[in-house]
């Protein structure tokens, strides 16, 4: 079996806090150190009031220092809201704190809409030779000081502090074997383009001092419950938290639903299905036979689950069923 990992975006569900959110994600990474899962990955996402993982590095830092083994990171850093520099000392003090645990995965996308992009000081339109250059500018901040460099992250410099690239398009599958990173790709909410851009970057693969061959890792929705009637009732919140996206008005993740057709129009249902293509939903034989499904179909060299689920405790029991496969 391949590495399993966790992608949690902190969701705030109705009727909770962000202060519930933030006890739930520390309760899941360590059900997920103890479970095996190999890393685990929170997501930067702003003016969003059902995701609290804006300050994504501060929340990665909470639960490194709860857990011992398990690797923690960001899927992603929105390189484009940063400067280099700060996502390094970042990155670096994290890197000092916890050794051997820190990923930081970079994405494209502001991950957030224009109004809150300018809240956030962004001050330029940002390129896709910007976004090249930027992450240049982070890999010499990770790397061994060089003569008569003026400026250096301190924490940062030499850490080697592991670098992904992210996205959902061709372009960042480009990107990532044009620099020999490791990639991984958005199916989970953007599956269209998973299988184009999986094949260009392992043909466009060039070795690094980082990664001498291609990794790829997937995402997907997994929702497992002990029936496949409660599995598809826990996966209606996603649904709906979609449907709303849709319409404009997101709000804290929905409690969950017994029928979805009393809240969907069906141009709204065609959607979201498309979108959320990539989900497997039903009881442990279910699921566990449907992630072994997906891997054999698109061959990632790494899997990275999630699930955005309304209720904590059916979000770790839904982790334990996928952990079955973990000790194969």
């Amino acid at each position: 079996m391949i590495p399993l990992s966790i992608l949690d975006l902190a969701p705030v569900s109705a009727g909770h806090s962000i202060s519930d959110s933030f006890a739930s994600s520390k309760a899941l990474a360590q059900h997920a150190d103890r479970l095996g899962y190999h890393r685990y990955w929170l997501a930067e996402h702003h003016n969003m009031p059902g995701i609290a993982s804006a300050a994504t590095s501060l929340l990665i830092s909470h639960l490194a220092a709860a857990t011992s083994r398990i690797r923690l990171g960001a899927g992603g850093i929105m390189l484009p809201n940063h400067s280099p520099l700060v996502i390094a000392e970042q990155f670096g003090t994290l890197a000092t704190l916890y050794p051997h645990r820190i990923d930081l995965g970079l994405g494209r996308a502001p991950g957030s809409d224009q109004q809150t992009a300018r809240a956030l000081r962004r001050n330029r339109m940002e390129s896709e030779d910007q976004f090249l250059s930027d992450i240049i500018e982070l890999q010499q901040y990770f790397g061994e000081v060089q003569p008569n460099q003026k400026v250096q992250a301190v924490p940062g410099q030499s850490l080697q502090v592991p670098l992904w690239i992210l996205g959902s398009s061709l372009y960042g599958a480009q990107l990532a074997a044009h620099l020999g990173l490791p990639y991984a790709f958005a199916s989970h909410f953007a599956p269209a383009m998973m299988e184009q851009a999986a094949a260009l970057y392992r043909k466009e693969f060039k070795p690094s001092a980082q990664l001498d061959k291609p990794y790829l890792m997937l995402a997907l929705n997994v929702f497992a419950a002990d029936t496949t009637a409660e599995a598809q009732r826990l996966f209606s919140s996603l649904q709906q938290q979609f449907v709303n996206l849709v319409r404009g008005v997101p709000g804290l993740l929905p409690a969950p639903v017994d029928a979805m057709d009393q809240i969907w129009q069906p141009h709204e249902k065609a959607y979201v299905d498309k979108a959320l293509a990539c989900s497997v939903v039903g009881n442990p034989t279910e699921v566990q036979q449907g992630i072994i499904n997906f891997i054999a179909a698109y061959q990632p060299d790494e899997l990275m689950l999630t699930s955005m689920m309304h209720n904590p405790e059916a979000r770790q029991h839904s982790f334990q069923i996928a952990a079955g496969l973990i000790a194969r």
